[in-house]
Parts: structure tokens; sequence; C-alpha cells
């Protein structure tokens, strides 16, 4: 019996679980989940840190530093002059008529394939 006067309080409990990870997922912006990763190379530049020049880039684009940083995935330094962020379809095209930007592509995960080696 006393089991019984748990129930209303399990139910309760296991509703709010349920929309406290529901109502976040519904609530995010509409223009944001379109965003993608791109990277986006650009010529190195001369006189500026390079993070500094990137954020300074995508603030262009963007509107505002804080939007910028956020987009802001990783700015690569040594191996290549750019940096990669999460990108709408609108922002890409504006981005590539940018002064200094060279090319603004999609970020793709390539995977190894064994080729079957060690079979027989």
């Amino acid at each position: 019996m006393q089991t019984n006067n748990f129930l209303p309080t399990i139910v309760l409990a296991q509703t709010f679980l349920l929309l406290s990870f529901l109502i976040p997922s519904m609530a995010v912006d509409s223009s944001s989940s379109d965003a993608q990763v791109h990277i986006v190379y650009v010529e190195k530049p001369e006189a500026q840190d390079p993070e500094a020049f990137h954020i300074q880039t995508l603030t262009s684009v963007l509107g505002s530093e804080d939007a910028a940083k956020k987009a802001l995935v990783y700015s690569y330094r040594h191996a290549a002059s750019g940096f990669s962020a999460k990108l709408t379809p609108d922002q890409v095209s504006a981005l590539s008529q940018q002064p200094g930007v060279l090319q603004v592509v999609p970020s793709r995960t390539l995977r190894l394939h064994s080729g079957g080696v060690g079979k027989i």
C-alpha cells in the first residue's frame, strides 16, 4: 500500500525530467540550426595575431565579437592560415566576399579504410 503513495511522485519526477530535456532542445534558434562547420582559408596576417584576425573577419559578417567568438571552432596557426567556424549558408556567402578570405569549404570527416590488412 505504501508503494501507491509514491506512484504520483515518481510520475511527476519522470515528467519533470523528460520536460527538462525536451524544452532546451525546442528553444534552439532556427537561424543557427542550419549552421555547419566550415574551414575558412585566409591570407596570413602580417602584423596581427592570427586568432584576433580570424575573430575580426568573423565579426564583420556576424555583427558582434561575441557572436564571432561563439562561432569560432578552431584557429589554425601552423599548417594553414585560417580557421573553422559554425556558419549558415548566408554567412558563408558573405564571408567569401570579405577581403583576405581565400576560400570557404565545408568541413568533412574522412575515415581511413583498413584495406583488409591482416585478413587471410
